[in-house]
């Protein structure tokens, strides 16, 4: 009985995170059809789309993201140099969410509302992680577990909000943006549209998955 249920909580809090990466890595076969790489994709679109100052740039493996600062698209070698079903789709993703900081679309702004303010009190619940046992030795106060239980989840809550409050905006990316793009602009035959959905679900369940062993991770933490 205890495996079994072991077996259920691994699949649930890992189960969205390895179906991601399956999905993606299933659909990076080289496809000569397509006509292009996904970084020459993601310029095409920045071009059509009349997204002025937004650049694209090689970023880390594994690491595409859209930087509202700088206006910089970021994407992986495999996505930027890669002619696949995943390149294509996943730098559409993140034209899309350059689309919906140019629009200044609804969608786009709960990023800058509210993901500041729990990076904050992340911050601050990990720095008092730290600096508490260090403070109760110095001063010789009574080191108290359930302060250290309240900040570890303090730190988990925040670390599966700043996740999950953008989990709106990723659909967005993918299902108002990404995917009427491919398909209305004939960038992928109708052929491939099921697996083109499949990959921009993954790119948008990509943080729902982080948020899920977030909170296996600090549940676990103060036991």
């Amino acid at each position: 009985m205890v495996a079994l249920v072991a077996i259920a909580v691994i699949l649930l809090f890992f189960g969205p995170s390895l179906w991601v990466k399956r999905v993606l890595s299933k659909y990076r076969a080289l496809r000569v059809d397509l006509p292009g790489t996904g970084g020459e994709l993601a310029r095409h679109l920045i071009q059509r789309y009349q997204l002025e100052g937004v650049t694209v740039e090689v970023g880390q493996e594994g690491q595409d993201h859209y930087d509202i600062l700088a206006k910089t698209i970021r994407l992986s070698p495999y996505v930027y140099d890669g002619q696949s079903l995943t390149a294509v789709a996943v730098a559409t993703h993140e034209v899309g969410h350059a689309i919906a900081h140019h629009r200044q679309d609804t969608v786009a702004k709960l990023r800058t509302r509210y993901l500041p303010w729990a990076m904050r009190l992340q911050r601050l619940a990990f720095l008092l992680l730290i600096i508490w046992p260090i403070l109760s030795l110095a001063l010789r106060l009574p080191y108290l577990p359930v302060l250290h239980i309240g900040v570890v989840a303090l730190m988990g809550i925040m670390t599966v909000f700043i996740q999950l409050a953008i989990l709106p905006e990723e659909w967005d990316a993918s299902f108002n943006k990404a995917l009427p793009i491919l398909r209305e602009g004939n960038y992928v035959s109708e052929r491939d549209l099921p697996k083109i959905k499949r990959i921009l679900t993954a790119c948008a369940m990509t943080y729902v998955a982080a948020a899920l062993r977030n909170i296996l991770l600090f549940w676990r933490l103060p036991r």
